[in-house]
């Protein structure tokens, strides 16, 4: 598990239900459904912000911790992968309290182009007690900057479907002599309408066993839902963990 390069002196001051992950876009098509919209937490009972127990985590003694993870989002809403990453130190109850919570829990799909698509959701929880209570935040980004600033941004997000040639992650057998787990860092520049505009491997790890570049090749397929700020896309300029797990031989 890998750690923030963040603080989180401050993180939390409120809990958040999500309400502000609630986007919407303008339409001249005669639909229910926007022509982009990210996929959200929600804020029904089967939404994670709701699942996840922070009374327990207080009982076992979690302290203040964040944890990054992702999941892939059905048309549904439904989770059907999930994985948690780059937790602070003496996150481990966090991370085992996220890790079960995402199991059953439910998001809001995304759109593309006024249809549900399945897609990849990218977060962070934070977690801290205040005066014996605990405090809990998830936001739908991954960025340093961001997070320090509770920004109301939410980053872009590979989807599978329509216009889009991203079929996941696929782990590099080919170029790799031993199994090992891997991971590639990506910087990715996406356009207000979702399309790729640059991207470049800043690191893998190991090296040389072409996780870097299976990286490049999963996302350089992909068109994404546009990264959201204040409730409307915009251009942004992200960096992007890709993880791959070894398979069992």
């Amino acid at each position: 598990m890998r750690i923030f390069g963040f603080s989180l002196l401050g993180l939390l001051a409120i809990v958040d239900l999500a309400s502000s992950q609630v986007t919407d876009v303008p339409s001249s098509k005669k639909t229910d459904l926007p022509m982009y919209r990210p996929a959200l937490l929600g804020t029904g009972a089967n939404s994670l912000i709701n699942r996840i127990d922070t009374q327990d985590l207080i009982k076992k003694g979690q302290k203040d911790a964040a944890i990054m993870f992702n999941c892939s989002v059905r048309k549904t809403g439904e989770v059907e992968w999930s994985g948690t990453y780059r937790g602070t130190p003496d996150s481990k109850l966090l991370d085992q309290e996220v890790r079960k919570r995402l199991r059953d829990a439910k998001f809001i799909p995304a759109v593309y182009n006024h249809m549900t698509v399945a897609a990849i959701y990218y977060g962070t929880v934070t977690f801290t007690v205040v005066d014996g209570r605990p405090r809990l935040r998830i936001f739908a980004n991954q960025q340093a900057e961001e997070l320090v600033k509770e920004s109301d941004f939410i980053g872009p997000q590979p989807f599978y479907g329509p216009d889009s040639r991203f079929t996941g992650f696929h782990y590099p057998a080919d170029t790799t002599p031993v199994p090992v787990d891997g991971v590639a860092l990506l910087e990715i520049k996406v356009d207000a309408l979702g399309n790729p505009q640059e991207l470049k491997v800043r690191s893998e790890e190991p090296p040389f066993l072409g996780f870097g570049d299976a990286a490049a090749a999963d996302f350089g397929k992909a068109k994404f839902i546009p990264a959201f700020r204040d409730g409307k896309p915009t251009v942004c300029n992200v960096t992007v963990p890709v993880y791959y797990k070894s398979p069992n031989f």
